[in-house]
C-alpha cells in the first residue's frame, strides 16, 4: 500500500445497490478524487475491487478498501478504510469516534450521516450545525457523509469541513474540476 497522497476532497463509497451505475459515477470523478471500495456482501467482491482499481488506476484516483489492511496490501490499495490503527480513512458518527480516527492515524475521518440518506433510510441526521460543532477541534480532518452533494459541502466547507463522500450522488452530479 502506498500510504504518502494528498487526501482528496471528493470521495465516491461503492455499494452492490450501485451495479452498472458504479462505472459511470467512476467515470464521473474528476482526477485525484478518492473512492472507498466496499461492496461487502458481494460473492464476486475481488473481481470487482480489481476492476475498480484499475479504473481508479487509469484516472488517477485513489484506491481505498473498506476493510483490514491486509485486504487493502492483497488488493494493491492506496489505503484502508476503517477503524484500526494505519486506515487513511475512518468512519465516524460523532465526537469519540472522531477521537478514536485520530489516534489510530487516521488522516480523513468521514463523520455521518450529515443528511438524510437512501442507504440509512430513517436514521438520525447530524445537520449542518451540529456536524460543524463535532468536527470543530477534532484533531484529525472530517468529511461529511451522508446525504451529501457538492452544494452541500460548499455549505459544510465554511463549518470546517475538509471533504465529502457520497453513494449516489454521483449519478446526476457534474463534478468541479478538480478534487
Amino acid at each position: 500500500m502506498r500510504r504518502r497522497h494528498r487526501v482528496p476532497t471528493i470521495w465516491l463509497f461503492t455499494d452492490e445497490r450501485q451495479g452498472a451505475a458504479l462505472w459511470a459515477a467512476l467515470a464521473r470523478l474528476p482526477r485525484g478524487a478518492g473512492v472507498v471500495f466496499r461492496h461487502y456482501g458481494a460473492a464476486d467482491r475481488a473481481d470487482i475491487a480489481g476492476r475498480v482499481r484499475a479504473a481508479c488506476r487509469r484516472r488517477g484516483l485513489l484506491f481505498i478498501v473498506g476493510g483490514p489492511a491486509r485486504l487493502a496490501r492483497a488488493w494493491r490499495a492506496d489505503g484502508h478504510h476503517g477503524r484500526t490503527p494505519g486506515a487513511l480513512t475512518a468512519p465516524a458518527h460523532g465526537r469519540a469516534e472522531l477521537v478514536a480516527a485520530r489516534r489510530a492515524g487516521a488522516r480523513l475521518a468521514f463523520l455521518s450521516p450529515v443528511h438524510a440518506t437512501r442507504s440509512h433510510p430513517g436514521a438520525p441526521t447530524l445537520g449542518r450545525v451540529r456536524f460543524g460543532l463535532i468536527a470543530r477541534d477534532a484533531g484529525v480532518a472530517v468529511a461529511g457523509l451522508g446525504g451529501m452533494t457538492a452544494a452541500r459541502f460548499r455549505a459544510l466547507r465554511r463549518l470546517g469541513a475538509a471533504g465529502w463522500g457520497a453513494i449516489d450522488a454521483f449519478g446526476a452530479w457534474a463534478p468541479p474540476a478538480s478534487a
